[in-house]
């Protein structure tokens, strides 16, 4: 989770990656920022991240995100 925290703090530093939980809902995310948080999770964590997950159930969160992570790195 630490290193998810590190990867979000560099994309989006002004955001509370800990408090926030509707990143998404409340326009603190946006769809190019979700497509280059994507690609960076791809990236450092060897996952791939399929079409039918990108939804703002998965996104709006560092929880959702850790959840997404851990669910697709166990399909592996």
């Amino acid at each position: 989770m630490e290193e998810l925290m590190r990867l979000l703090s560099a994309i989006k530093p002004e955001i509370d990656f800990e408090r926030e939980t509707e990143l998404i809902d409340d326009g603190l995310l946006e769809s190019f920022d979700v497509i280059t948080l994507i690609a960076e999770l791809e990236d450092q964590f060897g996952i791939e991240v399929p079409a039918e997950e990108i939804i703002p159930e998965n996104f709006n969160s560092a929880k959702g995100m850790w959840k997404l992570l851990e669910r697709l790195k166990g399909e592996e």
